[in-house]
C-alpha cells in the first residue's frame, strides 16, 4: 500500500495534488510520501515483535538526508556500504550503535572513520578484510565488533545482477569454510565476533530462498557455539521484493517474512537484524514527468518524456518494469493506446517500456512512474549534461524540496579548467 491516490480525478501524494508540485518545482521530479515510509518501517518492526531485533534501513535504496532523518526518528538502524553513506548516516542523526557497515571493499580510511565515530558492527566479507580491520582497530586502541558474512550458495531466483548468495557472487565467504574463518577471527586482536551475517539478494518474491538460507545459518550458529563462539546476533540481510507490476501476484508480506524468521532462527536466543531498503522506500516514491511529444513512427507510437534514463536507470540497466499512470485520471471506458515510452537521451536504451497500454496522452500531460522511491534518485547521473532532478517530500498537506535541481551554471562550474587552457 502507498499514499498516492486519485482524489477527484487528480493523483495526489498524501493530500497534495501532484500538479501543484509540478507547477512549483518543474518536471521531472521525485516525490516521496512520509506516511508510506513510516508505514513500511512499522510493518517490519511489528513483524519481529516478541524478538530482540533492530530494523536497519538499507540506505543505498534512498539516501536523501530528509529520508534518513525520518528513519532515524522512527528508531531504525541503518545499513551503510561506504564511507560516504556512513557520514550521511551520522549527519542525519543515527548514533553509531545503530549503524551497520557492509560491503566487500572497505578501505582503511572507512574503517578508521567508523571505529572513531562509532559503529554497531562491521559485516566482514573476506579474510583479508578481517585481518586489515584487526590491524586498524589495534592501532587505534579500539575493538571492532564483527559478524562474518557467509555465502550459503542459495539461488535467490532474482535478477542475476542483484543476486548475492551464490558461490560465484563476490559476496561473503563460503559457508563451508565458516568454522575455519571464525576460528581465525577469535584469535585476532582488536576483533569481537558478535554474530553471523547473510544476504542472498534483492527483489525476492518468494520466501523459500530466505528459509533455505536462514536454516543453514541456524545450523551454523549451533556449530559455532559448540566451537566456543559467543554468537549472539544474526544479521539476516534484506531483499524482500515489492510488486512493481500491480497486476501481478504480490510478493510475501513483512508479517509472513517475520513469521518465517521466527520459525527458522527464533529458538536461538539471538538478537535479529534485518536490512530492508527497497520495500521501505520503493513504493514510497514516484517519478513525475511531462509529455514533451507524441511521435508517430512506422507502426509504433512514441511517448517522449522529459524524464530519461539518467533520472531512472532501472529499466535500461535491469529491464525493470515500472507502472506508468497519468496524473489526471482517464475517464472510465476510455480506450488505451500502446506507446513506446522513451526519454530524450541520445541512446536507444533510453526506453522505459515498449507497447505500454495507456490512455491517450498529449504534450503537457503529466505521468507518474510508480514504485520509484528506491534505486531511483540514488542511481541518477548527469549524463547528456542533464541536471539531477529535484526530490520532494510530502507530509499530509505540506511538501518541501529536499534536494533542489542544480542550475546549468552550477553544474558546469564544478569542472575546473587547467592553467594551460586558460585564456
Amino acid at each position: 500500500m502507498d499514499h498516492f491516490l486519485y482524489q477527484n480525478g487528480i493523483l495526489h501524494a498524501e493530500d497534495v495534488p501532484l500538479p501543484e508540485i509540478a507547477a512549483e518545482v518543474g518536471t521531472p521530479f521525485y516525490v516521496y510520501s512520509t506516511a508510506t515510509f513510516e508505514r513500511h518501517y512499522r510493518l517490519f518492526d511489528e513483524a519481529l515483535a516478541g524478538m530482540d531485533h533492530l530494523v536497519c534501513y538499507a540506505m543505498k535504496a534512498n539516501s536523501n538526508q530528509a529520508v534518513l532523518r525520518l528513519m532515524a526518528g522512527l528508531g531504525a538502524g541503518v545499513d551503510v556500504v561506504s564511507g560516504g553513506e556512513y557520514r550521511r548516516a551520522i549527519a542525519a542523526g543515527f548514533p553509531g550503535e545503530r549503524i551497520v557497515f557492509s560491503g566487500v571493499g572497505k578501505t582503511v580510511d572507512e574503517m578508521e572513520t567508523a571505529l572513531t565515530g562509532g559503529i554497531r558492527q562491521f559485516n566482514v566479507e573476506s579474510e583479508p578484510e578481517m585481518e586489515r580491520l584487526s590491524q586498524v582497530a589495534t592501532r587505534l586502541g579500539r575493538v571492532a565488533p564483527i559478524t562474518v558474512r557467509v555465502n550459503p550458495d542459495v539461488d535467490a531466483k532474482t535478477h542475476e545482477k542483484i543476486s548475492t548468495g551464490k558461490y560465484d557472487n563476490k559476496f561473503g565467504i563460503p559457508i563451508s569454510r565458516a568454522r575455519e574463518v571464525y576460528a581465525r577471527a577469535a584469535k585476532l586482536p582488536g576483533i569481537d565476533v558478535v554474530g553471523i551475517d547473510v544476504h542472498i539478494g534483492s527483489q525476492l518474491t518468494e520466501l523459500a530462498p530466505f528459509e533455505e538460507a536462514y536454516t543453514l545459518v541456524a545450523e551454523l550458529t549451533r556449530d559455532l557455539r559448540a566451537d566456543g563462539h559467543d554468537i549472539r546476533r544474526l544479521d539476516l540481510g534484506g531483499g524482500l521484493g515489492i510488486p512493481y507490476e500491480r497486476s501481478n501476484e504480490a510478493p510475501p508480506l513483512p508479517v509472513e517474512y517475520g513469521a518465517m524468521i521466527k520459525r527458522t532462527v527464533g529458538d536461538l536466543g539471538c538478537e535479529i537484524e534485518i536490512e530492508p531498503g527497497r520495500l521501505i522506500a520503493g513504493n514510497a516514491g514516484l517519478l513525475i514527468s511531462d509529455v514533451v511529444y507524441v511521435k508517430e513512427g512506422e507502426g509504433r507510437r512514441f511517448l517522449i518524456l522529459d524524464a530519461a534514463m539518467n533520472d531512472l536507470v532501472r529499466p535500461a540497466m535491469y529491464g525493470a518494469h515500472h507502472d506508468i499512470v497519468p496524473v489526471v485520471e482517464a475517464k472510465p471506458g476510455v480506450d488505451q493506446t500502446p506507446y513506446d515510452v522513451v526519454g530524450p537521451v541520445c541512446e536507444t536504451g533510453d526506453t522505459f517500456s515498449r507497447g505500454r497500454p495507456l490512455p491517450p496522452l498529449a504534450p503537457g500531460d503529466l505521468v507518474a512512474f510508480r514504485s520509484a522511491g528506491a534505486y531511483g534518485a540514488v542511481m541518477a547521473s548527469e549524463y547528456n549534461s542533464r541536471p539531477l532532478i529535484p526530490e520532494v517530500l510530502v507530509h499530509e498537506h505540506q511538501f518541501a524540496v529536499i534536494r533542489p535541481r542544480p542550475s546549468y551554471e552550477e553544474m558546469i562550474k564544478r569542472d575546473n579548467i587547467p592553467p594551460w587552457l586558460e585564456g
